[in-house]
């Protein structure tokens, strides 16, 4: 009887597990929206995986111009990995584009998507009405995530009635090369759904660390402090501390960092990085890390933001 038991016990935990297993989404049909640079990159590894994409952003114009660079970016891959065969590269080209498609309505093209991931402006109401608008149209088993660097995930969910379906997936820039993927696990959010996702990054050939919902997640909770505090040591630079340049000298020949902070700050933008600041202050006024900075913000009004605007800590030609 007992052994009759077990077996039974045995059979019943294996179909359960198997179930499980048959239960997670599958992802083939990928919707991006957001054409900027973030949003373009995750729509070109998942289009050269596999998946069928969808780019969304307003106008045919943004459109066009991101296809233009994920066409560009796509070229300069396929001459590194088909450096010996030509041919094989303009084929991994030419399919990889014809696995993206692009609309400027959200809304009618998510019916029949897998996931949507979402990497517009980091504005929590923006976000926010854009989720809210397609909760009504996507298909119920569809997943949403955001690529949030610094807002509250939950905060974002919060705006759809599928909190269960619901999880962030922040890739890094340029995300064609980057490895890492964070997915972020809100108290909402399903076992099955945090699988789907986990397996999804793995197939786009990325290695997914998982983390809870917290300021910055892992990555920026522990860089941008590291950041900004390379900013106060400047900022004291009247008392013997440091320079800019000797602070990017020593962070990369002594702890072997291929960017110095101020080198990094004007790679990511000054305008990001105040943005997150200011945003983990406001929640948080007496953490010490998340103090705002003059330098900061003096660069920021005179929109020297970086390499983008041309000078930043530093200047560029």
């Amino acid at each position: 009887m007992a052994f009759v038991t077990r077996q039974f016990v045995r059979s019943v935990s294996s179909s359960s597990t198997a179930s499980a297993s048959v239960k997670k989404i599958i992802v083939k049909h990928v919707t991006v929206i957001g054409g900027g640079l973030m949003g373009s990159g995750i729509a070109q590894i998942a289009a050269a995986t596999g998946h069928t994409v969808v780019l969304v952003d307003q106008t045919e114009d943004i459109l066009a111009k991101s296809k233009k660079g994920i066409e560009e970016s796509l070229r300069k891959v396929a001459k590194k990995k088909f450096a010996e065969d030509p041919k094989a590269g303009d084929e991994f080209v030419a399919k990889t584009l014809s696995s993206i498609t692009t609309s400027t309505d959200a809304a009618s093209v998510v019916h029949s998507t897998d996931l949507v991931v979402e990497a517009i402006v980091e504005n929590l109401q923006l976000k926010n009405e854009l989720f809210k608008r397609l909760d009504k149209f996507a298909a119920e088993h569809t997943i949403f995530a955001s690529n949030t660097s610094s807002l509250q995930i939950t905060s974002i969910a919060n705006a759809t009635t599928r909190q269960d379906r619901f999880a962030g997936l922040h890739f890094f820039n340029p995300v064609p090369m980057m490895k890492l993927v964070e997915v972020i696990k809100i108290p909402m959010t399903s076992q099955k759904t945090f699988e789907s996702l986990v397996d999804f990054t793995k197939t786009l050939g990325k290695h997914p660390v998982s983390c809870k919902d917290t300021p910055g997640f892992i990555v920026n909770r522990l860089l941008i402090p590291y950041l900004m505090e390379a900013i106060r040591l400047y900022e004291r630079v009247s008392d013997g501390d440091a320079s800019k340049e000797d602070i990017d000298t020593a962070m990369k020949l002594g702890a072997g960092y291929p960017m110095g902070p101020f080198e990094l700050l004007d790679y990511v933008g000054l305008d990001t990085a105040k943005f997150i600041i200011d945003g983990w202050h406001e929640i948080d006024a007496k953490n010490s890390l998340f103090q705002p900075s003059p330098s900061l913000n003096k660069l920021v009004t005179e929109n020297k933001l970086g390499k983008k605007t041309g000078e930043g800590f530093y200047k560029y030609k």
